[in-house]
């Protein structure tokens, strides 16, 4: 009988022999280990590179079948498809995503020009039944511009095959001149500076004062080649209503007296309104200041109002504020004074009307 004694005096004995053996059958376990390690390593040193293609090849394959088996599964339940039978194919089935929106049989094949904000000159090379206004038509500039962008052309022997370059805008491309500034090209091709500085991919270098050096290409937005008899801009003539009068209800009245010298576009989507004199600044519509004060995004001293029906209005570049945020405005109260702070080059009054679906032309809203 073992007693209690018995087994505290051997205890530390059949520990001892207990980690002599985990420790020798371990060290037998690693000895092992290494030896194989090493004889594999030392193979695949011997014979390096010499399986490195068949695994490419086999891992490729491999992609390639999951691919075949599982990508037509993938696109069934990603997508609702329609089959539509394509006349002329020997009645081939084509499948048409839904998501389109479109039946090829019932709009026929057209070819879209992209309608991606284009940053400079577009190389276009010319198909059959292109003339240059239908070019110009494809880019959404006027025809002037076509021709001015590309003066050695013969338009009346251009041809299929030929390459034409289209302005990004409608204007001009102007390649920068010693001692030209941003004024002195706006004066000499019948414009204003603040478009060229609007413009996304004009660069300067210096962004406060718009300094450009000679060499760059500038684009010049709604530009004129000197003497030539075109129609600058459809604002171009037009007077906005003296706003301090204005007091009849509608859905905004005019925020500022002044001349349009910019409309709305996919990169300036707003007017402006300048005034040499400057100005009242006036609530287009009633409603509350949610913002009034400078911002570091270009605008200058500026007023926003929430009007509680879905629309906002911004007023840009003032040169002083009249209202704090929080304030209760009505149609017509003055938010502050006409000015030129911010990314601006002279004295104007950047407008916007804001909805939850982006911005809005403010020309289809001012009465």
């Amino acid at each position: 009988m073992i007693t209690e004694e018995k087994l505290f005096s051997d205890f530390p004995e059949f520990s001892r022999q207990l980690w002599g053996y985990i420790s020798n059958h371990v060290f037998r376990a690693f000895v092992r280990f290494e030896k194989g390690k090493s004889l594999i390593s030392t193979g695949l040193y011997a014979k390096r590179g010499k399986y490195s293609q068949p695994f490419l090849h086999s891992a490729m394959m491999s992609l390639v079948f999951f691919g075949l088996i599982l990508g037509p599964k993938f696109v069934r339940n990603t997508l609702a498809e329609e089959s539509v039978n394509v006349e002329g194919v020997g009645g081939m089935e084509f499948m048409v995503k839904d998501a389109l929106g479109i039946r090829l049989d019932a709009v026929g094949l057209v070819t879209l020009e992209s309608d991606k904000p284009r940053s400079s000159i577009v190389d276009y090379v010319v198909r059959e039944g292109d003339t240059l206004s239908s070019i110009a038509g494809k880019f959404d500039v006027t025809i002037d511009s076509v021709k001015w962008v590309n003066d050695d052309v013969n338009w009346k022997k251009i041809k299929s095959g030929d390459t034409v370059h289209v302005p990004p805008v409608t204007g001009i491309v102007y390649k920068v001149r010693a001692g030209d500034t941003i004024y002195s090209i706006a004066k000499k091709f019948q414009t204003n500076a603040q478009g060229m500085v609007d413009f996304p991919f004009n660069t300067f270098s210096n962004d406060e004062t718009f300094a450009i050096v000679a060499g760059q290409t500038l684009i010049v937005p709604d530009g004129v080649m000197p003497d030539a008899v075109v129609n600058v801009s459809k604002y171009a003539s037009v007077l906005t209503p003296d706003a301090g009068s204005v007091t009849a209800s509608g859905s905004f009245v005019w925020p500022a007296f002044g001349r349009i010298t910019q409309g709305f576009r996919w990169y300036h989507k707003a007017i402006d309104i300048a005034n040499r004199s400057g100005g009242n600044i006036l609530a287009a519509d009633s409603g509350i200041v949610v913002v009034s004060g400078w911002t570091n995004v270009g605008y200058g001293y500026h007023v926003i109002i929430d009007h509680g029906n879905g629309y906002q209005t911004l007023y840009g570049h003032l040169s002083s504020l009249a209202v704090v945020a929080g304030q209760r405005v009505s149609r017509g109260a003055v938010l502050g004074q006409m000015g030129s702070t911010g990314r601006s080059t002279g004295t104007h009054l950047h407008f916007e009307i804001r909805t939850s679906g982006g911005n809005v032309d403010p020309m289809g809203y001012l009465k």
